[in-house]
């Protein structure tokens, strides 16, 4: 049995973010991945300002850069009565352009990071279950490696960062405190070729797109409606229900994306409605679509878990040197996660609805940009460097050393 102050469970986004976070502030965290570093998921890529900013503040996104993510400076919006307007992006906080990496860069980049801090990274593991004290309390994990092989990883904190069918959440029983109703369907694959400079977001007949540059010159685009309408073309084929989509989105962008020059092949994304979960316990936490999840349409997954792990590791971090605060910590990260996301989960619902007109259309996103800017002053206002020692304690032991296995 090893034990640590955290057991983080899953190093995507918002699950190396945190170990990366309680690394840096001292804290003694391992993170268990069941798959091996920085292989694809499912995702729209595009991060927002408030994402942006935190990988700056972190030291991340100059690595970003390096591996050629293109800069977006602008954001073009479609609308049903056939306008199109263009965003220019404002430099703001230090940001001064959006990215969209691919989930192969930004995911590797996070987790080599936190084992730089002194994170021990245990990839290609499976967490069977979590340990329980006498009195209930979680205490860590069973983890297995190997067939026929399990081990102990004994914590103060369990971290639930195992995405939308989270382990975590399901055995401590996590309350759903919001459930969503509405729901998008996606298609998606990568195009080559089409010069795509800037964030376009496409609003059409009960039906959605976008086109978000990514690495290597492609441009994520993805086609989306209601799972109900989107069941009933697939009859038609995932091509032809793919191009369907696009051409209700915005007459001739089919045909736009047909003259791409190369395309990958098609990914889906059945829907399933939000939900967001009271997010610790005696002993546990979640962050990530384990406690937060939201329709993607609005294309803010990545950001908020970004900035749920900051407020998490912020608030373990509190929680573990058992100061007066101690008690607090926890409830107040999950005040702070709703304050801040509560008015885009209310748009986003009725985005992900798919019945909007025009001018409906532009009334939400005008809300999406307002919940945005909340979201920036909040995190613009944390401190840039990482939470201040605990001398004495448990979390300024010196033998933090980065163990991968």
């Amino acid at each position: 049995m090893t034990t640590y102050d955290v057991v983080v469970v899953g190093g995507r986004v918002a699950g190396a973010s945190t170990a990366l976070l309680l690394a840096r502030a001292g804290v003694r965290v391992a993170v268990v991945e069941r798959t091996a570093p920085g292989r694809d998921t499912v995702s729209t890529h595009a991060l927002m300002r408030a994402g942006v900013l935190q990988l700056t503040k972190w030291g991340i996104l100059d690595s970003v850069v390096a591996a050629g993510t293109p800069p977006v400076r602008h954001t073009t919006f479609s609308y049903p009565d056939g306008e199109q307007t263009q965003v220019s992006i404002r430099a703001g906080h230090g940001v001064e352009a959006l990215f969209a990496p691919r989930r192969t860069l930004l995911d590797r980049l996070l987790l080599d990071a936190a084992a730089d801090a002194g994170a021990d990274v245990i990839s290609r593991a499976t967490v069977l279950g979590l340990e329980r004290d006498a009195g209930r309390r979680i205490r860590g994990v069973t983890a297995q490696s190997t067939p026929g092989s399990s081990y102990r990883l004994e914590a103060d904190l369990t971290v639930g960062a195992d995405g939308l069918r989270s382990v975590v959440a399901q055995q401590v029983g996590a309350p759903v405190v919001r459930q969503g109703r509405s729901a998008s369907a996606v298609l998606y694959r990568y195009v080559r070729g089409l010069g795509t400079t800037g964030y376009e977001w496409v609003y059409g007949r009960r039906a959605g797109a976008g086109l978000i540059p990514t690495n290597d010159g492609e441009t994520c685009v993805f086609a989306s409606t209601t799972p109900a309408v989107m069941r009933r073309l697939r009859r038609l084929g995932s091509e032809e229900t793919y191009l369907h989509l696009l051409e209700e989105s915005r007459p001739g962008l089919a045909a736009r994306i047909r003259g791409g020059t190369g395309w990958s092949r098609m990914r889906g994304w059945r829907g399933t409605p939000g939900h967001v979960r009271r997010p610790f316990g005696p002993g546990w936490a979640l962050v990530g679509d384990a406690a937060y999840y939201k329709d993607p349409i609005t294309a803010h997954g990545i950001t908020d878990a970004l900035r749920d792990a900051e407020l998490l590791a912020d608030a373990a971090v509190v929680t573990l040197g058992g100061g007066p605060d101690a008690g607090s910590a926890l409830p107040a990260y999950q005040e702070t996660r709703d304050r801040l996301s509560r008015q885009l989960w209310d748009v986003t619902e009725e985005v992900a609805t798919y019945a909007w007109d025009a001018d409906r259309a532009r009334t939400l996103l005008r809300a999406v940009s307002a919940s945005m800017s909340d979201e920036v002053d909040h995190l613009a206002g944390l401190p840039r460097a990482a939470p201040p020692e605990l001398a004495g304690s448990a979390l300024a032991r010196p033998d933090n050393q980065a163990v991968r296995r």
